[in-house]
C-alpha cells in the first residue's frame, strides 16, 4: 500500500490493560483495542503523508488491483509518460491506455474502467480537481466515489483515506484476511461486510494506523498459504490460532 507528504500525526488513546485474563470471551469489538497496540508495539505509528492528488490516488488503486505496489507504480509512471495529461488520457482510445498500463497487469480490464472514469468525471464536473472531496460530508464523498464506474468501497476509501486524511477503512486482501482469522469479522463475512464492520469497530482516529499495520502483519506473520503463528503477537485474541491448537 502506498505511504503518502504533509505530515499529519494521529494521536493514538491510552491502551487499555495490557493483558486480558479471558482473551476467549472477549466481543470482536472489545478485541479491537489490545491488536491495535499490540501491532503498534511492533510495527510503530505510521504518519499520514499524502502524496497524490485525489484523482491520480484514484487511478493507482484501480492500477494496484490484482498486482504489487511496484507494478501499478511502474504502470501508472508508464500511463503519464505516454499520456501526460488526464485530458489526453480521456481521450486516447482503449487500446492506447492498455499498452502504457501493460505491466501493471490485467491492462484490458483496467484500461476501459479509467477511460470510462475519467468521461464520468468531465462529464459530471467538467474538470479533473477532485479536491472538492476533502470537505464535502463523508457520506457524500464516499457516495460520489462509489458512483463512478468500477469503483467499490475498498477504492473509495483509499482515495479518501490517503487523498484527503478522511476517516476510511480500506479492506483489501490482507485487512480481509486477517480481521476474519482473528474474529473480528465473520468468517463468511466479504471484503465489502467486513468494511462497514470494521469502520464501525475501529476509531475513526485509529484507522490509518490500523490499515496499514494490518497490511504489514497480512503481509509478514499471516500469510494466506501458511501463517506464521509461532511468531504471532495477536494469537491470544485470534479465532483461526485457537482452532487450530485444539486441532
Amino acid at each position: 500500500m502506498r505511504v503518502h507528504s504533509h505530515e499529519v500525526n494521529y494521536t493514538s488513546p491510552t491502551p487499555a490493560a495490557a493483558t486480558v485474563n479471558d482473551a476467549e470471551a472477549l466481543t470482536p469489538a472489545e478485541k479491537i483495542d489490545p491488536i491495535y497496540h499490540a501491532l503498534l508495539r511492533v510495527y510503530g505509528q505510521p504518519t499520514w503523508r499524502p502524496h497524490h492528488p485525489p484523482l491520480d490516488e484514484l487511478v493507482l488503486t484501480i492500477l494496484s488491483q490484482h498486482t504489487s505496489d511496484l507494478n501499478s507504480g511502474r504502470a501508472f509512471e508508464q500511463l503519464r509518460a505516454a499520456l501526460p495529461t488526464w485530458e489526453a488520457v480521456r481521450d486516447a482510445p482503449v487500446s492506447a491506455i492498455a499498452a502504457a498500463i501493460q505491466s501493471g497487469g490485467l491492462a484490458q480490464m483496467k484500461a476501459p474502467r479509467i477511460k470510462a472514469i475519467l468521461q464520468r468525471i468531465w462529464d459530471e464536473r467538467g474538470s479533473f480537481d477532485l479536491d472538492f472531496l476533502k470537505t464535502v460530508p463523508l457520506d457524500e464523498a464516499r457516495a460520489w466515489l462509489a458512483a463512478l464506474p468500477g469503483v467499490g468501497p475498498k477504492t473509495a476509501a483509499c482515495v479518501l483515506l490517503f487523498a484527503c486524511g478522511r476517516p476510511a477503512m480500506p479492506v483489501d486482501t490482507h485487512v480481509h484476511r486477517v480481521s476474519r482469522r482473528l474474529g473480528l469479522v465473520p468468517d463468511r463475512a466479504t471484503a465489502e461486510q467486513a468494511h462497514v464492520l470494521l469502520e464501525a469497530m475501529v476509531p475513526p482516529e485509529w484507522y490509518y494506523a490500523f490499515h496499514l499495520n494490518v497490511i504489514k502483519h497480512g503481509r509478514e506473520v499471516c500469510k494466506a498459504p501458511r501463517p506464521r503463528c509461532e511468531i504471532c503477537v495477536l494469537t491470544q485474541w485470534c479465532d483461526y490460532y485457537r482452532g487450530v491448537r485444539k486441532a
